[in-house]
């Protein structure tokens, strides 16, 4: 079968590189991809929000399933797109319709549908412009640190965790008054500060059935010792050491099978992956965010372990029979250490020649921020690479993936050293 697959990220590389290697593919097309996804298929220049442009390709291109990597798609709703025209039904959608997407291009409603459905996770209150007051009141009532997030979708960057009343209300004030994250902040969740260790479960469903896969935690610091400025990740490993089968029982019963029972009971429609964002709290979870795709750089550690094929995993989904689709995961650990732009993720340039990267033998290197020109490989983004050990345990992929890294040359390359060795 003939597949698209939407985005240019580190994700959607390691999507080509899972999805190709399907007996099931006839062929594989990524939209717009990069540099590095041109080794699995075909790069078609397309934006991810051009919903006529990507549905007259799959049509003159016979695509069956298309796998929606990154969230705005989703959430300006391209499943629904397909759905309300006759000649694009028969293309599966692996994502969420947008009422489904809601579940993470708003928070608001992604706490709301927690609390209705009793799926653990912190204590909120949402304001907005005609209740500021009483929002600034409310702070007063709360225990420090104090969370606060833009309900909408803000690049990663709508959340913050301040440390004194005084600059909470500031803050407040400057995401609802002032736009500090423009319609994103028009509501403001006050969440209840959760203290423990984050981690990420995945979960694929047909909207009936689904398969929980590997968890992952990622490491969203730009320094050394997770010091410094967010970013949208420096490196991931899978699986988490401290997620014993214990605990990731408590996650299914008490949140993945609360989350797709929940959906099925508002009427929300939802093919695709949940990406849960967790809270290790004393070894209970609790539920920090929906995200409603696969994340980045935990894709690139998740989908190395998945022995199964995963195009036949997607068309379980497509035929709402995932559960009679076999699934299996290796024992082995993957790790990946994202290599960024010199000044990321502030200013960076653009443009560098990237070399050495045919030495590296024993790690997958993903290609995120990059484009081909002519014979080079140039630099296009913040984070560039992410490269990707899978070995017998934790310290030997950490080693392996930390040292090819290195073996990867352009000017003003960084990435950090010490990802994965807080967990050993």
């Amino acid at each position: 079968m003939n597949i698209l697959i939407i985005g240019s990220g580190g994700r959607e590389s390691a999507f080509a590189y899972k999805i190709s290697q399907s007996p099931k593919l006839s062929k594989l097309y990524i939209a717009p991809g990069n540099a590095g996804t041109e080794q699995y298929g075909e790069n078609v220049a397309l934006k991810v929000t051009d919903f006529e442009g990507i549905a007259d390709f799959a049509l003159k291109n016979n695509v069956e399933i298309i796998v929606v990597g990154p969230e705005e798609p989703l959430v300006k709703g391209i499943h629904d797109f397909f759905l309300s025209r006759e000649d694009l039904k028969g293309i599966a959608v692996i994502g969420p319709q947008q009422e489904g997407a809601q579940l993470e291009g708003s928070k608001d409603f992604s706490k709301e549908f927690m609390i209705r459905h009793d799926i653990p996770t912190a204590a909120f209150k949402s304001f907005n412009k005609s209740n500021l007051e009483e929002g600034l009141a409310y702070l007063d009532t709360q225990n420090l640190p104090i969370v606060l997030k833009a309900d909408g979708l803000a690049q990663g960057k709508g959340v913050l965790i301040l440390e004194s009343y005084d600059e909470a209300k500031a803050e407040l004030k400057a995401m609802i008054s002032d736009s500090k994250f423009g319609a994103a902040s028009d509501v403001v969740v006050v969440e209840e500060f959760l203290k423990g260790i984050e981690l990420s479960v995945f979960v694929l469903t047909d909207g009936e059935n689904y398969k929980v896969l590997p968890s992952a935690k990622d490491y969203k610091r730009i320094g050394e010792g997770d010091t410094g400025l967010n970013t949208g990740g420096m490196g991931s490993v899978s699986p988490v050491p401290f997620a014993d089968q214990a605990f990731l029982d408590k996650v299914e019963s008490r949140i993945i099978k609360p989350t797709v029972d929940g959906l099925k009971k508002d009427g929300i429609p939802y093919k695709g992956f949940i990406f849960i964002g967790l809270m290790n709290v004393g070894g209970d979870p609790y539920v920090i965010e929906y995200n409603v795709r696969m994340g980045d750089p935990e894709t690139e550690s998740v989908l190395v372990r998945i022995e199964s094929d995963l195009v036949d995993l997607l068309e379980g989904v497509a035929k709402v029979d995932l559960d009679k689709r076999s699934y299996t995961v290796t024992d082995k650990t993957a790790a990946t250490v994202v290599i960024v732009s010199g000044g990321y993720p502030g200013n960076y340039e653009t443009g560098k020649v990237i070399s050495n990267m045919e030495n590296v033998k024993e790690s997958i290197v993903f290609h995120a921020g990059t484009k081909q020109d002519g014979i080079n490989v140039l630099t296009a983004g913040g984070r560039v690479l992410a490269v990707t050990a899978l070995e017998d345990d934790l310290f030997s992929a950490l080693q392996q993936a930390t040292a090819d890294a290195g073996r990867i040359f352009f000017e003003g390359k960084y990435f950090r050293t010490d990802i994965g060795f807080d967990l050993i």
